[in-house]
């Protein structure tokens, strides 16, 4: 068999990468010049033959030359798990377009009646406050009652909402589209975008605000992450166990048109590490760890005490607790929940509403809301005061914070240690949390990322970069740390979107910060949650979604790519066709040029951000003038209004950074222009807004007008699509929170860009990525977490998952169908 499978390997890699033969003792990477794209195809059209077994991106890596990967898939190709097309067959029918149309019609009145409340309150509560004249005693104690009683109103709301619709949740299947679907959809809305949610992450209220919902969660638990489960009652939490911050445990997935809840069970002391995706159907025992970037499948269970780790998880001997227990009882918890809650209702909402009153002083035009005369909002003066008014609040609001978000971290920053371990839920941990909220703000991130100004930028929060080396392209748009001032970066390394510095550890009791540092001349792909315990020294490549080793020898000259990560090559010879430009001559002329284009890409985005907020200006002095005509109409149309004018403004804003320009596959230097404008294109664009689409048929028409060719009945709850022109998804496809579908990836200087396909009737998993190149069959599955590498090609009604994403064989125990 192994004889056979050396001829047919030899003769598709001949014909991949265009040469008469190969030799089976030849490496793919060193002496073929093959990169990991050219590999993928060869993987593709291996499983296109049936006479021998098919193989991973993983086997290549493992076995560099033909003659090595042979021998380690010798025999017959095993059988595969349940295909998708099974799994398929056994779901209900999938909801047809009447039921579409008719959900998304409920969406939209739900939306309206939730506009019509909320103008009622605001009304309600101005006009009672305003009426308290010039007292400011009288005005602050209205303030807070006022406050305080909508706040409690808005938290009781998803949970009376959740009992009255839902019940219990039980472990089910719900057809999406459907009126079960609807509710589903207005509960798990509700719920996740509570006030709660928002401001009392890490807080005992957080763990208490799941209770209330029905979640079983035993004493002393820490939740850091912001993804809201959802079906509460599912979930079962231990004492004493902590869950890190970016992981998901949402008691729900989507599979093939359908809504599926399962249980999932944590026991007592269990740690769940950042970036982990716990799926239905799972349970880890007491004492047990999951690690950073890692994932359980359903029906995986850990065993009590075992350490797991890998997307799909399996047994390892790792630690990934970073620091020990201290004393932190049950009263200290009180205290800190009571605390927090009586700053909330006595500072920070009253100086919220106390703002609102200080802007009825500074632009008189929104006092009509306590006047019946009406503005003349057809006047010239009328849309200059808008425009003189948005102009100081944006760019001075903008100055102001630039100060803060570097001042605040380095005032608080000094009363915290590195490696001394502090007890949760006190003073330090509030400086903390202050720390990470304030330096962490996307607005600057994203204004100075994928450009030269992104390094001073970090500098200046208090990155420490020893002997810089400028590219250009040092960091992406999204960097985020739970303290910048113990964050080092070594010289010459770049940064891929979506680093995560875990320089905070946290147990259920205490909390202790440490200097991580990333070792110099390093490549760091995207999605990458880097801890302080890293072996990954100097001159690595961590490949998009790795799990970073934190034991074992220190990792230099190697590329990592996985989880768990395994060595690759650092680099090979067709990617660096580009070198000459990073150095000399070549490198001053290209970072010279990239500089003053990214600077007026930076001014571009300031001005699209301004005239979006004068436009909200606008539209809110216009709603103040029609007030008292329209009454609470007014408020309420105001939000629709709000809501399509984001739509569309970020529509004509994208599509017009791509009229000259459009979009197009690339293979390219970081100092080729074409490189520049794709950063620009990124700029133009925003995600947020989109985002709250989430679960209707609304956000399939948005990606339509932005690009995307999509097909019919598309349920997306909360996939990403950086390229929409490059991108073509079939008819009821269904996306899971966190998914994402990357048709880009720049490594080291060089940038490759590619179209994906998604087959119709396809589902990617939560916290699933696509990488540009590749595509998905008819009816093919990726599982939860999964990296699908860029040029695979993942058969129709094929079921796919891991990091690196391959079939997942029936003899594979860790993963059930």
């Amino acid at each position: 068999m192994a004889g056979s499978a050396e001829r047919v390997f030899a003769t598709v890699l001949a014909d991949v990468v265009r040469v008469d033969r190969v030799s089976v003792d030849s490496d793919f990477f060193e002496d073929l010049g093959a990169n990991s794209l050219v590999m993928a195809h060869f993987c593709a059209r291996v499983r296109k033959r049936a006479e021998v077994p098919s193989v991973s991106m993983k086997d290549v890596y493992a076995n560099p030359t033909i003659r090595s990967l042979a021998a380690s898939v010798g025999g017959a190709a095993p059988a595969l798990a349940e295909p998708a097309a099974a799994k398929q067959a056994n779901a209900p029918p999938r909801g047809g377009t009447a039921q579409y149309v008719l959900c998304g019609l409920l969406q939209f009145l739900a939306f309206v009646g939730y506009a019509y409340l909320a103008a009622l309150l605001v009304v309600r509560g101005v006009t009672w406050v305003s009426a308290a004249g010039t007292n400011l005693l009288d005005i602050y104690l209205r303030l807070v009652l006022f406050t305080s009683a909508a706040f409690v109103g808005l938290c009781v709301l998803p949970i009376v909402a959740k009992w009255v619709l839902i019940g219990r949740w039980k472990p089910r299947r719900i057809r999406v589209w459907t009126l079960d679907y609807f509710r589903f959809w207005l509960v798990k809305t509700l719920v996740q975008r509570n006030l709660v949610a928002l401001l009392a992450l890490g807080s005992p209220l957080y763990v208490l605000y799941l209770k209330a919902l029905g979640a079983k969660i035993g004493r002393g638990v820490a939740i850091f992450s912001r993804n809201v489960p959802v079906c509460t009652d599912l979930l079962t939490i231990g004492e004493g166990s902590v869950i890190r911050k970016d992981s998901f445990l949402l008691g729900y997935r989507a599979e093939a048109g359908e809504i599926q809840t399962g249980s999932v069970t944590l026991g007592k002391d269990v740690f769940v590490g950042e970036l982990s995706v716990i799926d239905i159907d799972t349970s880890i025992g007491d004492g047990a760890q999951l690690g950073h970037a890692s994932s359980l499948h359903p029906r995986q269970a850990v065993p009590a005490g075992e350490h797991w780790h890998g997307s799909p998880a399996w047994r390892t001997e790792t630690d990934y607790r970073g620091v020990g227990p201290a004393g932190c009882g049950m009263v200290r918890r009180f205290c800190y929940g009571v605390s927090q809650l009586l700053a909330l209702l006595l500072v920070y909402l009253p100086l919220a509403i106390g703002g609102v009153d200080l802007l009825l002083a500074t632009a008189p035009q929104l006092a009509t809301f306590l006047s019946s005369e009406p503005l003349q909002f057809t006047s010239w003066a009328f849309y200059l005061d808008a425009l003189a008014v948005s102009f100081v609040i944006f760019f001075g609001g903008s100055l102001i914070t630039l100060l803060l978000v570097a001042a605040v971290p380095r005032v608080l920053g000094v009363v915290l240690k590195p490696d001394r371990v502090y007890r949760l839920y006190g003073f330090r941990y509030s400086l903390h949390r202050a720390i990470r909220v304030v330096s962490n703000l996307k607005f600057f991130i994203t204004l100075f990322g994928d450009s030269s100004a992104i390094v001073h930028y970090l500098r200046y929060l208090g990155y420490r970069m020893p002997d810089l080396q400028q590219t250009g392209s040092n960091f992406g748009s999204v960097v985020k740390h739970e303290t910048p001032q113990l964050s080092t970066v070594g010289s010459g390394t770049m940064i891929a979107d979506g680093l995560s510095i875990i320089n905070a550890d946290f147990s259920s009791t205490s909390f202790r910060v440490a200097r991580t540092k990333i070792g110099g001349h390093n490549f760091l792909g995207n999605n990458v949650a880097y801890p302080a315990q890293s072996r990954a020294g100097e001159n690595c490549l961590l490949g998009t979604k790795v799990l970073v080793p934190v034991d074992g020898p220190v990792r230099e000259n190697v590329g990592l790519l996985g989880s768990p990560s395994f060595e690759i090559p650092r680099t090979v010879a067709r990617d660096r066709q580009f070198d000459h430009l990073r150095s000399g001559d070549a490198l001053r002329r290209g970072l010279a040029a990239k500089n003053r284009h990214n600077s007026v890409t930076i001014v571009m985005f300031l001005l699209v951000r301004w005239i979006y907020f004068l436009g909200l200006v606008l539209l809110g002095w216009a709603t103040t003038d029609v007030y008292p005509v329209l009454g609470l109409s007014a408020i309420a149309l105001a939000s629709l209004v709000g809501m399509l004018f984001s739509v569309c403004y970020f529509t004509l804003v994208e599509r017009a950074s791509q009229v000259i320009h459009p979009l197009q596959p690339l293979y390219c230097s970081i100092y080729d222009i074409r490189f520049w404008r794709h950063e620009r294109f990124w700029k133009a664009a925003a995600m947020a807004y989109v985002q709250a689409f989430n679960g209707t048929p609304f956000k399939g028409v948005i990606w339509r007008m932005l690009g995307a060719r999509i097909g019919r009945r598309l349920f997306d709850d909360g996939c990403g699509l950086p390229e929409k022109t490059l991108v073509t998804i079939g008819d009821d496809v269904t996306f899971n929170p966190a998914s994402k579908l990357q048709c880009h990836s720049q490594e080291d200087g060089t940038f490759k860009a590619d179209r994906i396909a998604v087959g119709s009737g396809c589902t990617i998993g939560v916290g699933a990525l696509v990488h540009y190149g590749a595509s998905m069959g008819d009816g093919a599955s990726l599982t939860a977490d999964s990296f699908l590498m860029k040029g695979e090609e993942v058969p129709p009604h094929a079921w796919w998952g891991g990091n690196p994403a391959s079939e997942i064989r029936a003899q594979d125990s860790r993963v059930s169908a």
